[in-house]
């Protein structure tokens, strides 16, 4: 039978890093995590900007339990029965988002739908740890908040990373490859890596002032010799011929 874990089990380590003397190993194996997890929650490495969760006030633990620990590095904690906390380890939610992006959160999803409409909402929900009735309001524009959100890229923020995004954008390309719908061109850059695409050369453009003039190459075509010449003085002034007699 697997072991009950803690309500906010992550929240709950940060609270024993923070208040108690016991070991990385023992506040692991209370909370479901990697000892190493542990290690870098006390270092500020891991969890950064997630609240302590006291599980004393919680019901969780007794102060007793936790002097049991301090005192001896072999002794594992022991859970109070709470029914909430039943079944904690099966549960599976969207990635955690630090409390201080978790307003940014709307202005990706504003981007993600706007500029990778074929990314679904379980794809976005994963890539920026939000839920599916978020995503839907923003697409439909019902959201409360709609009139004030500036899409802004996820990777920018910070909230994924943009191998993680490549590789979401070219698996939904493919399904709709697959189900036999037409890609676009825009669609098939798309799948091109971010790497690739900054590594390319640019196409070169026709000027707009010589629209209608596509037929011409933009190659170096040489340029007329420059008349060097210097016209003399008659040409120079048009003076008339002076055909008449000179006066006496």
């Amino acid at each position: 039978m697997a072991q009950n874990l803690p309500i906010m089990a992550k929240a709950t380590a940060v609270w024993l890093c923070d208040n108690t003397t016991i070991t990385f190993k023992q506040v692991a194996d209370f909370c479901g995590l990697h000892e190493l997890e542990v290690q870098g929650i006390a270092d500020g490495d891991v969890a950064t900007g997630v609240k302590g969760f006291d599980p004393i006030a919680n019901k969780q633990l007794t102060q007793e339990e936790i002097d049991k620990a301090e005192a001896d590095p072999s002794h594992k904690l022991k859970l109070l029965y709470n029914p909430a906390s039943a079944g904690e380890e099966k549960r599976r939610g969207p990635r955690y988002t630090p409390l201080s992006k978790r307003q940014d959160r709307p202005a990706s999803i504003y981007w993600l739908v706007k500029f990778h409409p074929e990314l679904s909402d379980g794809q976005i929900s994963k890539l920026v740890g939000t839920t599916k009735p978020t995503i839907q309001a923003i697409r439909e524009r019902t959201h409360w908040n709609i009139n004030n959100i500036e899409p802004i890229d996820p990777v920018a923020l910070g909230l994924c990373k943009q191998s993680e995004l490549d590789a979401a954008v070219q698996k939904a390309n493919a399904k709709k490859a697959k189900e036999g719908g037409v890609m676009s061109d825009d669609e098939r850059r798309k799948l091109v890596s971010t790497e690739q695409s900054l590594g390319m050369d640019a196409e070169p453009k026709i000027p707009a002032g010589m629209a209608g003039l596509e037929t011409f190459t933009l190659s170096d075509a040489p340029e007329p010799e420059e008349d060097t010449s210097v016209p003399d003085a008659d040409t120079f002034f048009n003076l008339p011929d002076d055909d008449g007699d000179d006066e006496d």
